[in-house]
């Protein structure tokens, strides 16, 4: 047990550690950008007006937040202990109601996403309405800070992605053919990297990226 959160605590300070600047910037923090699932959802499903399972009942969030926060979690998830450790705010949600300046960040994940279209037909935000949302909070900064300091915060920026389980999910829960109308390589590039991120010109760009081995 003390072995396997000894692992788990040296991963956390291996990811985070790529959050350190290495030389003075024009901000003293890289900002950090979420997209996902349920394993980084710090609350955003439970602002979409919709019958969906949404985690904001006790006992989530017991140990940390002391009431429920919308995690699927009783305490904080991977994304907040990296904001910490970056020495970061909470990253605000992108549904959570109020004026936020976005400039530390924004959590896109939603809880039952999938990175195929066909998986995200009802409310819940998948990882292209995820990606579209991003672009729309970039015309909101740009509109506040200008376009030459977003492009520096946003080639800066640190984008964190947990994605693809629920791909090969829901056909298994649903009886659907989907995975079927895949062929192999397909499914391979599809299914867990349809889309991949490309910082170019302070841009989050969706193409597809060759097979991960």
């Amino acid at each position: 047990m003390g072995s396997s959160r000894a692992n788990i605590l040296c991963f956390l300070v291996l990811c985070a550690s790529f959050l350190v600047p290495a030389s003075c910037r024009s901000y003293s923090h890289d900002a950090l950008f979420i997209f996902g699932d349920s394993l980084y959802d710090a609350g955003n499903n439970i602002y979409l007006n919709a019958n969906i399972p949404k985690s904001n009942i006790f006992p989530y969030g017991e140990t940390y937040f002391k009431h429920p926060t919308g995690r699927v979690s009783d305490g904080r998830l991977i994304p907040d202990f990296i904001a910490e450790f970056a020495k970061l705010p909470l990253i605000p949600l992108y549904l959570q109601p109020g004026n936020h300046q976005f400039t530390n960040g924004v959590n896109f994940a939603s809880g039952g996403a999938g990175a195929l279209v066909e998986n995200n037909q009802g409310p819940i935000m998948g990882l292209k309405t995820q990606l579209r949302n991003f672009k729309n909070i970039e015309k909101q900064l740009r509109q506040k800070l200008g376009t030459s300091e977003v492009k520096t915060l946003l080639s800066k920026a640190v984008y964190m992605f947990s994605i693809g389980s629920n791909d090969y999910l829901v056909p298994f829960i649903t009886n659907s053919t989907l995975l079927q109308s895949y062929s192999k390589k397909e499914g391979e590039n599809g299914m867990l990297w349809q889309w991949s991120i490309e910082r170019h010109h302070g841009y989050l760009r969706p193409e597809s990226i060759p097979t991960v081995r």
